[in-house]
């Protein structure tokens, strides 16, 4: 099968209505870790510019979970959760329980992105993120392709079609974490978007949609134009390419 190929922009309708445990303690600290790993040294020195991602995040974890240092435990965290779904992940439960980490790591890593994001807009130099097509979505998201495990994500637009929100709604393959209409259009209502464009990768590089794929994005579409909030588009991310699941 090949990879359909989109074009034609999104467009939104019109769906107005008139109505009358213990904290275990840690013994891995940056500056336990040989010179050449002590990321927080090397920021002190050279300054930030010259760490990596997982050099800074280090320095925010400062302790790491014997035997992981701090900085192999913060490689380990960008490689399996995803550099982006990392930075955008809003649950720290979620991050505990998937990556195996302790409360008090998850919510550092949760409140040092947040906080980064509250000083910088979506889309750089102070401008919202435009999103009009699939191929605008696929340079957004095509980070997801390398993932080792299945994640959906949604994309919260408003009526200008700017990304107001980015969320990571479950990570697991679609069949064997059923995915509830109400996890998609919650933070549609928390964020007072208008559509939503749904986006899921394939680790296994096979980007022709499953059954399941195919039946969850039906309900979902059935379920939004309920709530007045319109699904877009539900695209499919692998390596090398992506494709669109909804008929155009």
């Amino acid at each position: 099968m090949t990879t359909k190929t989109i074009t034609s922009p999104y467009r939104l309708s019109d769906t107005d209505l008139l109505s009358t445990e213990s904290e275990r303690k840690y013994i891995l600290r940056v500056r336990d870790s040989p010179k050449e790993e002590q990321s927080r040294e090397k920021l002190e020195r050279y300054g930030a510019d010259a760490l990596s991602a997982a050099e800074l995040l280090a320095v925010v974890l400062e302790t790491g979970i014997p035997p992981e240092s701090a900085l192999v435990l913060a490689k380990r965290l960008l490689k399996e959760y995803g550099e982006k779904t990392l930075t955008n992940e809003k649950n720290p439960k979620r991050i505990q329980e998937i990556l195996g980490i302790p409360a008090a790591k998850a919510c550092q890593i949760v409140a040092c992105f947040e906080l980064g994001k509250r000083f910088f807009k979506l889309g750089g130099n102070g401008k919202p993120l435009y999103v009009r097509t699939a191929k605008q979505v696929y340079e957004y998201l095509k980070d997801m392709g390398s993932l080792q495990k299945e994640e959906l994500r949604g994309l919260y637009l408003n009526t200008r079609y700017h990304l107001v929100h980015d969320e990571v709604i479950s990570v697991g393959s679609l069949t064997g974490n059923i995915i509830h209409p109400r996890e998609v259009f919650l933070p549609a209502m928390e964020h007072s978007a208008s559509a939503v464009i749904l986006v899921h990768n394939h680790p296994s590089g096979v980007v022709t949609p499953s059954e399941a794929d195919v039946a969850i994005t039906r309900q979902i579409v059935e379920a939004g134009k309920l709530m007045g909030i319109e699904v877009l588009d539900h695209i499919i991310v692998t390596r090398k390419t992506f494709m669109s699941i909804l008929p155009k």
